[in-house]
């Protein structure tokens, strides 16, 4: 099922971004730069249509109308890995660009992950945060919490999960229909083993 701008996902990424922004000084909390970090992915499977950049993005957009937009932002991407081009711009390209134009105060979200793991603990924490801050002198960089088991996140998997058990369907018909240009044998097999 799809749910990038359930109520739910939007009100729990919400919370932890006004969280995360009472971190930063009282006086610089309206400089602050929201950066949405999303996992990236090849320009190749993003050609061929796949609906992912578009569901981050309406995720961003709903946690910004949330948040009355009170901020700047922007979507970023992470964790490419080889030399394909992937979606860009690089999270860790940004923060140097925004540091060098003078913008001195980050908050990072991790908003296409659910939990904390790798890209958020390391990738996020250390390596950009706590490392590319210093080195790129950002004076102040936080990130805001991962959903985990936040309680309106909860809520909303339990409402999805009941939504579609009350469905009586194998799916949301989304998932039925395949990149426009894929080529993947694998997706049609597992569509026609659904679907079938």
């Amino acid at each position: 099922d799809r749910w990038p701008v359930h109520k739910g996902l939007i009100k729990a990424f919400a919370t932890n971004i006004q969280e995360a922004l009472n971190k930063f000084p009282e006086e610089l909390q309206r400089d602050v730069i929201i950066l949405f970090s999303a996992h990236s992915l090849p320009m190749k499977v993003v050609n061929r249509g796949d609906p992912y950049p578009q569901e981050v993005s309406a995720t961003v957009q709903g946690v910004m109308e949330e948040l009355g937009y009170t901020h700047p932002y922007r979507l970023v991407w992470q964790s490419k890995v080889g030399p394909l081009p992937w979606l860009s711009p690089q999270t860790d390209e940004v923060i140097k660009s925004l540091s060098k134009k003078g913008h001195k105060n980050l908050l990072l979200v991790p908003i296409a992950f659910t939990s904390d793991h790798i890209e958020t603990l390391h990738e996020l924490d250390l390596e950009y945060a706590e490392e590319l801050g210093k080195e790129c002198g950002v004076e102040n960089i936080h990130r805001a919490a991962s959903l985990n088991d936040h309680p309106v996140f909860i809520e909303a998997l339990a409402d999805i999960v009941c939504t579609h058990l009350k469905s009586n369907t194998v799916s949301s018909r989304q998932l039925s229909l395949r990149c426009p240009l894929c080529v993947n044998p694998v997706c049609d097999k597992m569509r026609n083993e659904l679907f079938s």
